[in-house]
Order: C-alpha cells, then structure tokens, then sequence
C-alpha cells in the first residue's frame, strides 16, 4: 500500500470535509472511492486503451532488443520474444498443476 499526499484549495477541502461528515464517513475514504471510480472510468476509454497497447508493443520492442543484446555480449542464443496478444488486463486461463513436482493423476 502507497501513502500520497495531496494539496486541496480550502473551499474544495471545506467541502469535501463537510460531505465526509454528512456521509459519516472518513474523508480518506470519501478520496479512495473518488479515485477508484476515476480509474474505473479511464478503463473503459477504447482511445486509452489503443495507448496502452501501443505502450506495450514499445516495450516489448525494447525487451527484445536488450534480450539481443545480452545474448550477442554472453555468447547465448538469444531467447525468443514473447508475444502480448491479449488485451491489457486480461490473460487466459492456465491449467494448474498440483505443487510438489508429480503430475496429477486421474
């Protein structure tokens, strides 16, 4: 958990602090659902999205190229480069094997 600290103007933290004693609840509180719900709206922008994929392909991008570049100084076959081809968030599901070093038996 990070802690962040924010500067208000009085009037925005004067009514914040007056909707936190109406709603009985902390102003801390009153903050987080404000942030989580700004989140949750950015989330379901398509043009953020789009931004974030483009991000993730840089980066890979980037991954692969030093990936190279470590192979090629260490005399290693360079590894192959993962493809990110579900949507930022999501991931399919894995089948999970039973720790211990055994599979499973039916």
């Amino acid at each position: 958990m990070k802690t962040l600290a924010i500067k208000l103007e009085d009037g925005t933290h004067g009514q914040l602090t007056a909707i936190a004693q109406l709603e009985g609840l902390p102003v801390t509180l009153l903050i987080k659902q404000a942030v989580e719900q700004f989140i949750e709206t950015k989330r379901n922008q398509p043009e953020l999205t789009a931004r974030a994929a483009d991000v993730l392909e840089e980066i890979e991008r980037d991954a692969a190229t030093r990936r190279e570049a470590l192979a090629t100084l260490f005399g290693n076959e360079p590894a192959p480069a993962t493809e990110q081809k579900e949507p930022m968030g999501f991931s399919p599901t894995r089948s999970r094997r039973p720790r211990g070093g055994t599979p499973a038996t039916s």
